[in-house]
């Protein structure tokens, strides 16, 4: 096997853990040893063992670890945190060569695990796979380096364009398609609804139907309209209520008092001093059309349902961009849009 059937499979690896791993990154690792993998393992959630650490638990013979090669997505940590720093285990251990996908872009890593390992004497090679590594952790990249989360447009529209009935909740996307949004649901660090949504859908913000943790919750509610007695108020998940009153802590409630006139760059300088490293950005119209206006967006899901025609309501958000992606699922369509 090459070099990059390996690191292909470190991302197989990692990619088990997404939506687990905040706010930390994702991290697969294979050990080797003549041709064959003797080690694997990923990091699984943040303040466990890291990927590294885990393969080599899995290696029966340490004595062969001096002759062995370790393939790593992403570089190796060279600083103590919740944890001990991989690299220097790595040192510690002798490893013959390190494959690493891309350098993490993190000021406390960057550059330093592979300097740390080369000065041992330790042959690393960097930049296998680097396009797809990067992919693997672009929400990490995204919050390193633009210092912002990594942020996801999701609407559901009918075919003649619109959100709802009469400005009534109006069921579009199948049962199906609905399953696949608790899905991207639990990928993503947190979801972001604004007061009208919130007051007309009375929306949980949760998971279903899957295992894993739930997203934070994100509402923008400047007036403070929303009603205690809604669901978002039942303390079951962190929840962060961005408004023009008050900044205070109660009942398991955060409200975090913004500039309304300021208010994306305010919400997404906060978001980012809190690690979020990427927002789903669920409702509604106006809010999406902002992020659009702005140009602070890195993907987006437009879900159609090509046999409903609502005839009025709320009009779905313009988006100038052309879907790299379309799938239909059970007469959805659902179209997939990178940010050019």
């Amino acid at each position: 096997m090459t070099d990059h059937a390996y690191m292909t499979r470190c991302f197989e690896l990692a990619r088990k853990a997404l939506g687990d791993t905040y706010p930390n990154p994702l991290v697969g690792a294979v050990i080797t040893y003549n041709g064959k993998i003797i080690g694997e393992g990923y990091h699984k959630k943040a303040g466990t063992p890291h990927a590294e650490i885990n393969a080599i638990n899995q290696v029966q013979d340490p004595s062969v670890f001096n002759e062995s090669t370790i393939y790593v997505s992403l570089e190796p940590c060279s600083h103590y945190g919740r944890t001990p720093p991989c690299a220097l285990k790595l040192k510690e251990l002798g490893f013959k060569r390190v494959v690493i996908g891309v350098l993490d872009p993190s000021e406390k890593v960057h550059n330093k695990g592979v300097a740390l390992l080369e000065d041992a004497g330790i042959e690393v090679t960097v930049g296998v796979l680097e396009a797809q590594a990067r992919d693997l952790n672009k929400r990490f990249f995204t919050s390193q380096i633009k210092k912002r989360p990594y942020i996801i447009l999701k609407w559901a529209q009918s075919a003649d364009g619109y959100l709802d009935r009469d400005f009534n909740p109006a069921q579009i996307s199948n049962p199906l398609m609905s399953q696949w949004v608790h899905h991207l649901r639990h990928q993503e660090h947190a979801i972001f609804v604004g007061t009208q949504t919130a007051l007309r859908d009375n929306p949980s913000l949760t998971v279903r139907n899957l295992e894993g943790t739930h997203p934070t919750r994100l509402v923008l509610d400047l007036e403070l309209k929303i009603p205690l007695t809604h669901t978002l108020y039942d303390q079951q998940v962190p929840t962060l209520i961005f408004n023009a009153v008050k900044s205070e802590h109660t009942n398991g409630v955060e409200y975090i008092k913004v500039d309304p006139k300021e208010l994306i760059p305010e919400l997404l300088k906060n978001l980012n001093s809190r690690a979020i490293q990427s927002v789903l950005v669920e409702g509604g119209a106006r809010m999406h059309q902002q992020f659009i206006d702005l140009g602070l967006w890195d993907a987006a899901y437009r879900i159609t349902n090509p046999s409903l025609k609502l005839k009025s309501g709320t009009r779905a958000p313009e988006l100038e961009a052309r879907a790299h992606q379309q799938f239909e699922i059970e007469k959805n369509t659902l179209d997939c849009y990178l940010n050019p």
